[in-house]
């Protein structure tokens, strides 16, 4: 019999702890291999501004960033300017840090310059893994690195472009999000799953 209750009984990453949206995003998006741009443009952006805050905090304000960013459509934040910076910065509704918005805003501009090359995010990003995701199987949440030498890569090539907010600790935690690696430990149900998608 599964249900609600099965569901919260199974065998899981430790890091979800026991809050619903934690355990939602974990068993539903976190190590999905993801190749559509906007999804990969609000991956980058939540995980640039979770820097110094908790995961939590950024998907309590993830609805809050997909209406004032406009769904993370790039052409659409690629217009944006000084007065709707100054305007995002009084809505609580997202991280109010200036950094971290006008990065989001300097951001889609990249993604779209890359469009007008005839390349895309998602094409950059998955170079990194050569296009297949790297599986890792780890026993324990202590053994995940917090980077790589591929999210090293990764964070330089970015940078080159002219992406911010791109460290490579950042860079190793979209990697994580959007499926470049499966670090499900090997004990959580999430692990084979991701592993054959």
């Amino acid at each position: 019999m599964t249900g609600p209750s099965s569901e919260n009984h199974r065998q899981r990453c430790a890091w979800p702890g026991e809050h619903p949206l934690n355990i939602d995003y974990h068993d539903h998006e976190w190590g999905v291999p993801e190749h559509d741009e906007q999804r990969l443009f609000e991956m980058l952006t939540l995980e640039g501004a979770q820097a110094g805050l908790s995961w939590l905090t950024i998907l309590n304000k993830r609805e809050g960033y997909r209406r004032l960013f406009a769904n993370f459509d790039p052409q659409k934040v690629a217009v944006y300017d000084s007065n709707k910076v100054a305007e995002l910065m009084s809505d609580a509704s997202i991280v109010r840090h200036r950094g971290k918005i006008e990065s989001t805003v300097s951001n889609a501009r990249c993604i779209v310059s890359l469009w007008d090359e005839g390349k895309t995010l998602a094409e950059t990003l998955w170079d990194t893994v050569d296009n297949v995701p790297v599986v890792n199987h780890w026993s324990q949440l202590q053994d995940l690195p917090a980077s790589t030498s591929q999210s090293l890569l990764l964070s330089k090539r970015l940078k080159q472009i002219g992406f911010c907010f791109v460290g490579e600790t950042t860079c190793y935690a979209l990697m994580q999000a959007a499926g470049l690696v499966n670090d499900h430990v090997v004990s959580c149900f999430r692990h084979q799953q991701c592993q054959h998608m």
